[in-house]
């Protein structure tokens, strides 16, 4: 009985085997084949491609415009009167939000999450050493040190690009950098004879 069982396991193994070898070089014969399409081939001489074609991904803003928008009517209506960060929240799983933030919400020039940090969502907020406004967001006004990611939401990539403008800012003098709290042991400097 055993024996009727294995040959009988055996010719279907083989018939499955045979079934998908032939369905596999019936569709290797029918491929298709496409010829790529070149816009400039139909174009005649003398004439230039005029079209305008879309970047893969999110379009790159220059500082100045960033800058406009950060004084447009657009931004006042987006943002109202609060930080560009105070009404993001972050999404995370379970009860307690992870250390650290995402390491970045672009991959590869497409936005890779749902829930993107306050920076990446905002194609026009571009850091930069001469966009102040923006930088003033990020900068606590009683310390004068820039705001932990974990309060901002900011990714990692932003908060590492966050940092360097800050520090070419306070640089080039574009913002006051924060001097550091001395402490000192005045019992050296007085008299203690009197």
């Amino acid at each position: 009985m055993s024996l009727l069982k294995g040959l009988f396991s055996h010719k279907l193994n083989a018939q499955k085997l045979i079934g998908n070898v032939i369905s596999s070089s019936v569709i290797a014969s029918k491929s298709i084949r496409v010829r790529p399409y070149c816009a400039e081939a139909d174009l005649e001489e003398g004439e230039e491609n005029t079209e305008a074609t879309q970047p893969k991904g999110r379009p790159e803003h220059d500082v100045e415009t960033s800058i406009k928008y950060l004084n447009s009517e657009a931004y006042k209506t987006t943002y109202r009167d609060a930080k560009v960060w105070e009404p993001y929240r972050r999404n995370h799983k379970g009860a307690f939000a992870p250390s650290k933030t995402r390491k970045t919400c672009v991959r590869k020039g497409v936005m890779a999450t749902g829930n993107p940090c306050p920076i990446c969502r905002d194609e026009y907020l571009v850091l930069h050493p001469k966009n102040v406004k923006l930088l003033d967001q990020f900068i606590s006004p009683f310390t004068g040190e820039v705001l932990s990611y974990t309060k901002t939401g900011v990714c990692q990539k932003q908060h590492k690009n966050l940092l360097v403008a800050v520090e070419q800012a306070w640089d080039l003098g574009y913002i006051k950098m924060p001097l550091p709290t001395r402490l000192y042991d005045y019992s050296l400097y007085k008299d203690s004879s009197k």
